[in-house]
C-alpha cells in the first residue's frame, strides 16, 4: 500500500462562522427571550427585600457563611436541601418534558451558551458589519490600523461583558452593594476576585471564539437528546418533497423560453423547405430527437440561496435533515420566509414539524395539529411528574414550622450514675428560631413520666434563642433510681420544645438509656 504525500488528518482546525442577520418572527422572539434572561441575571441581585433586623435586605442570595439560602419570602436552611433537590429534579424533568415535545428549544433559546454567544455575535455585528463584511475583514491577512481597532474594540467590550457576567454571579453570594463597594476599593476576599476573573475568562472564550464548539463537543445533552424525542416531536425541518429539486427560477425559465423559440423556428424552417430540420443544441438546452419539444423540468419552490445556512449560528445546512449540531433556533425558517415571499411562493419550506407530519404531507394528507403531538403518552407522563413534586415541595414549605430542633445523644458515656443513684443521660438538642425577632423556647419531655429535663445554663429549661438563627444547648434528661426508666436498657420519649411567645411547637424521638439490670 503506498503512502501519500498528504495523509488524511484526524483533525480539522474550526473554520468561524459569521451568521448573516436576519430578521422574523422567530429572531424577534429570541432578542425578547435574551433581554428578559439577562435582564433577570444581572440585575437580580439588587433587588432588596425587608426581612427586618439581623437578616439580609437582598431578595435573592446564597449565604455560605450562615448555610442559607433566601429568596425573596422563603429562607431554606442546611437542613432543608431537599427543597433544592426537588428543584433540581423539576428542572431535569422539565427539559425532558419540553426536549419531547419541541426538541431542543432548551438550546436554541434559553441556554446560557446560546444567549450569551447571540449576545457576542450582536456586539460583532455591531462594530465589524455584517457577515460579508466579518468574512472580508476574516479574509485579510495583514493587518492594518482598521482591522486592529475593529478587533480590540470588539474584545473589549466582549471582556466587559465577560466582567458583568463574573460580578452578577459573585453578588448572588453577598450582599451586593456593600460587595460592589469592596470590589471597587480593593477589599473585597480574595475569592471573590478570582471566581470573577474564571467567569470573565469563560464567557469571553465560550461566547467570543468557541461558540459552536462548545454546543457540538463540551455539552452532553445534544447525545442524550436523542432518548427524549420519538417521531411525534415537533423540531425544524426542510421539507424536502416540495422543495426539490433545486435550481434557479428566473434562469431556468429563460432557457426554457430560449429553447422553446428555437424548436418553433426549426420547425418553420423545416415545413417550408419541406423536410426536417434537426435540432440544434443551444447552451443550456437539453438534447432532443426529430424536432421535438423538450418537457420542462419541474423545479422545486428552493432556490438554493443559502440564505438558511447563512444564518444558522452552528453553520449547518437544515436541508441535509436533522443533524445533532442543530439547536432549533428557527433562524433558518425566518430566513427561507423571507425568500419565499420575495419569489411568490408560500412560506414553510423550512418549519417546525414532526416527522409523522412528514410522512403525512408525502402521501398528500392534512399534518395532525401541534396539541396532537403534544399531548401524548410521553410527555403527560413527565408533566404529571413535574407537577406532582412541585405540588409536594409547595405544600412542604407551607407546613413546615417557625422552629425546628434537632437532638444528638451524647455516647460516651451513655448514661451516668448520679450519687443518689438516679440515671441521667446528655443530649446536644439544636434549637432552630426561623423567625425575625429573639424568641424563648421551653424545652420538655413526654412519653414517661417519671423523666424530667434539666438544660445546663438555665434552670427552668427555658432557652432563648436569637432571631433567625440556632443555638446549641446541652440538655440532661434524670430518671429516679427506683423507675422502670433506669432499670431498663432502652426507653423511648420525645423531646418537645414550645415557643413560649406565639406557641407553637415542635418534637422529635430519642431514647434513654438504663442500667438494663
Amino acid at each position: 500500500m503506498s503512502v501519500t504525500d498528504e495523509d488524511p488528518k484526524l483533525y480539522a482546525a474550526r473554520e468561524p462562522i459569521f451568521p448573516r442577520r436576519v430578521t422574523g418572527r422567530f429572531r424577534s422572539l429570541k432578542w425578547v427571550i435574551m433581554a428578559v434572561t439577562l435582564g433577570i441575571y444581572y440585575l437580580t441581585p439588587w433587588i432588596r427585600w425587608d426581612r427586618g433586623p439581623n437578616l439580609p435586605d437582598q431578595a435573592v442570595l446564597v449565604d455560605m457563611a450562615n448555610r442559607r439560602f433566601f429568596f425573596f419570602w422563603i429562607e431554606i436552611w442546611p437542613h432543608e436541601f431537599y427543597f433544592v433537590a426537588g428543584l433540581l429534579v423539576m428542572a431535569g424533568l422539565g427539559l425532558f418534558l419540553f426536549t419531547s415535545a419541541l426538541g431542543r428549544v432548551w438550546c436554541g433559546y434559553t441556554c446560557p451558551q446560546t444567549v450569551w454567544t447571540d449576545l457576542f455575535i450582536l456586539v460583532e455585528r455591531w462594530i465589524e458589519g455584517d457577515r460579508n463584511a466579518r468574512l472580508r475583514l476574516h479574509r485579510q491577512k495583514k493587518w492594518d490600523f482598521r482591522k486592529a481597532r475593529l478587533r480590540m474594540t470588539k474584545w473589549t467590550v466582549w471582556l466587559l461583558i465577560g466582567l458583568a457576567t463574573g460580578g452578577a454571579w459573585v453578588f448572588y453570594f453577598a450582599d451586593a452593594p456593600t460587595l460592589l463597594r469592596d470590589l471597587v476599593t480593593l477589599n473585597a476576599h480574595p475569592v471573590a476576585y478570582t471566581t470573577m476573573a474564571i467567569l470573565t475568562f469563560t464567557t469571553f472564550l465560550f461566547g467570543g471564539f468557541a461558540r459552536e464548539q462548545i454546543c457540538i463537543y463540551a455539552c452532553p445533552w445534544p447525545r442524550i437528546q436523542a432518548a427524549m424525542m420519538d417521531e411525534d416531536t415537533i423540531t425544524v425541518a426542510y421539507r424536502e418533497w416540495r422543495g426539490e429539486p433545486r435550481g434557479k427560477h428566473r434562469r431556468r425559465a429563460k432557457m426554457q423560453a430560449a429553447t422553446e423559440a428555437a424548436h418553433v423556428e426549426l420547425r418553420a424552417t423545416g415545413e417550408k423547405t419541406g423536410g426536417t430540420s434537426p435540432l440544434i443544441p443551444m447552451p443550456g438546452m437539453p438534447s432532443g430527437v426529430g424536432g421535438a419539444v423538450p418537457q420542462k423540468e419541474t423545479l422545486g419552490d428552493c432556490i438554493d440561496c443559502n440564505a438558511c445556512v447563512n444564518v444558522c449560528p452552528m453553520g449547518i445546512d437544515i436541508r441535509d435533515g436533522q443533524q445533532m449540531a442543530c439547536i432549533t433556533c428557527a433562524l433558518c425558517i425566518d430566513a427561507c420566509d423571507d425568500v419565499m415571499d420575495k419569489i411568490g411562493k408560500p412560506r414553510g419550506l423550512i418549519d417546525y414539524m414532526a416527522l409523522t407530519d412528514e410522512q403525512a404531507e408525502r402521501a398528500g394528507a392534512q399534518p395532525r395539529p401541534i396539541i396532537r403531538h403534544i399531548l401524548r403518552p410521553r410527555t403527560i407522563l413527565y408533566t404529571v411528574l413535574w407537577t406532582g413534586i412541585g405540588l409536594a415541595l409547595i405544600f412542604a414549605l407551607f407546613i413546615r414550622p417557625d422552629i425546628d430542633m434537632t437532638v444528638a445523644p451524647v455516647r460516651n458515656p451513655t448514661f451516668i450514675t448520679l450519687s443518689d443513684g438516679s440515671i441521667r443521660n446528655v443530649y446536644d438538642v439544636r434549637l432552630r428560631n426561623k423567625n425575625g425577632d429573639e424568641r424563648p423556647f421551653l424545652l420538655s419531655v413526654a412519653g414517661n413520666p417519671s423523666l424530667t429535663v434539666e438544660v445546663e445554663g438555665a434552670p427552668d429549661a427555658t432557652v432563648d434563642v436569637p432571631a433567625d438563627s440556632a443555638r446549641l444547648a446541652r440538655v440532661y434528661v434524670v430518671a429516679p433510681a427506683d423507675s422502670a426508666a433506669a432499670a431498663s436498657e432502652r426507653t423511648e420519649f420525645r423531646f418537645w420544645v414550645e415557643d413560649l411567645d406565639s406557641g407553637a411547637r415542635a418534637s422529635k424521638d430519642s431514647v434513654f438509656n438504663g442500667r438494663a439490670n
